[in-house]
């Protein structure tokens, strides 16, 4: 792809996210083709009532309540479905289901392979070789299972959420993916970080998204409430700090200081919605040299949104900035670049910039048919002179269509296209087509 080309469809998809998120109604002629897939999900479960055969609640009220499944503010698009089967109290006070997916994708790389199951820009081997051409591969991880309770009384409603993923050793391997618990507005436990938007990240078979997506899991603790069309969040979270401390000038010290993260958030229609985030950081290092530690600040910003300016068509976007937040998602996840060495004072650390963003368009056919395309950039921006041979910027495109059979049914297939450059100017690209068969219950 030319880098003319590849500029225009940049600005191109940039520009049209921008015009969506001034968008802040849908025409009451346009029909809402995502939320009637969603529609078609919540109406698909069956409800099994403790004791009796009958509930003492309506069926709207039911549904009302599986819908909170689907408009978790957190949920990603490769969030399994809520259960198939809900076990439901008689008087709709307690609700429990025990669900999950089976997903299976595969793929095929060629021209350099990238050694990992998801398409990462910054693992393009520069020099592949020979024997690593080509390669072709298939996994189950994604495959989860999940256990949910969701209850209310007079004055307090709580949830309970336990998911693991087979995304362990040779993902295949059980592995906890998230662990909370919500009561009112606070939410305790292993959990999505506030410094995120995942329902703002377009759809993608491959399971590593944009390289620019923010998609930390941390136990924290999280104040959200609602006030209208208004959301506020704060949450403090237990940091996960990559720092570059390979020479015996500093070492790292140990994490002691909570991260702060927060979000406003403003939605004019259930499931579309603009949202500002924040994060700041504490990074510890000791300079060996000084024999001395030190405390770096660190933060960043995240603005992000997903809006359908008309029924079929749903735009997504996402734009991050900040300094020591490179552990916090995408690229720059591969390094320890949170706190990188300053060359001209031995022993001493500081936290680069980086910035990233991504932009994609989903067009519905029916609502059980859609194709996407997203295109994003992670870029690496150092104070100071960096070795020709480290990543300065990648760029992802993908392009996909989904298919759902039935509601839990879904087949998907999907062209991936990335460029990894280095400071030396020195540059490649990588190409993948994947497909992915998934099945909730």
């Amino acid at each position: 792809m030319k880098k003319s080309r590849l500029s225009a469809i940049l600005a191109g998809m940039t520009i049209a996210g921008a015009c969506s998120f001034g968008v802040n109604a849908q025409s009451d002629l346009s029909i809402d083709l995502v939320e009637a897939q969603r529609d078609s999900l919540i109406k698909s479960h069956h409800i099994i009532v403790i004791p009796g055969n009958e509930p003492a609640v309506s069926i709207d009220s039911l549904e009302a309540r599986i819908g909170k499944f689907y408009y978790d503010q957190f949920r990603s698009f490769q969030d399994p479905a809520a259960p198939y089967f809900m076990f439901m109290s008689r008087d709709g006070s307690l609700g429990m289901g025990i669900g999950g997916c089976v997903r299976m994708r595969g793929w095929y790389d060629w021209g350099g392979a990238i050694p990992s199951n998801g398409f990462a820009p910054a693992m393009i081997p520069m020099d592949p070789s020979p024997t690593a051409m080509r390669q072709l591969g298939t996994t189950p991880a994604g495959s989860s299972l999940f256990f949910r309770v969701l209850g209310q009384n007079k004055k307090i409603t709580y949830q309970l959420y336990i998911e693991a993923n087979f995304n362990g050793y040779s993902s295949r391997d059980f592995h906890l993916k998230k662990a909370y618990a919500i009561l009112n507005d606070w939410t305790v436990g292993y959990a999505s970080s506030t410094f995120s938007d995942p329902a703002a990240t377009a759809p993608t078979v491959d399971a590593q998204g944009p390289n620019n997506k923010m998609s930390l899991t941390d136990v924290l603790v999280r104040w959200m409430k609602d006030y209208k069309k208004f959301t506020v969040a704060a949450s403090l979270e237990t940091p996960a700090q990559q720092v570059d401390a390979t020479d015996k000038n500093a070492e790292k010290c140990n994490e002691w200081m909570p991260d702060a993260a927060a979000f406003v958030q403003y939605s004019w229609k259930q499931g579309q919605h603009i949202r500002l985030a924040g994060i700041v950081r504490t990074l510890s290092y000791r300079n060996m040299v000084q024999a001395k530690n030190h405390n770096v600040a660190g933060g960043g910003v995240m603005l992000s949104g997903v809006g359908r300016p008309i029924g079929p068509l749903t735009v997504y976007g996402t734009f991050t900035a900040g300094k020591g937040i490179s552990s916090l998602g995408g690229d720059l996840m591969i390094g320890n670049y949170d706190l990188v060495p300053d060359p001209n004072k031995p022993g001493t650390l500081y936290a680069p910039c980086s910035i990233g963003w991504n932009a994609a368009l989903q067009w519905n056919f029916r609502p059980n048919l859609f194709v996407s395309a997203t295109v994003g950039e992670s870029r690496y921006l150092p104070e100071y002179t960096e070795a020709g041979s480290n990543y300065k910027y990648g760029i992802y495109c993908a392009a996909n269509i989904f298919w759902n059979l039935t509601p839990r049914i879904q087949v998907g297939a999907e062209f991936n296209y990335g460029q990894r450059h280095n400071f030396d100017g020195d540059s490649r690209h990588a190409q993948r087509v994947e497909a992915m068969c998934q099945f909730s219950f």
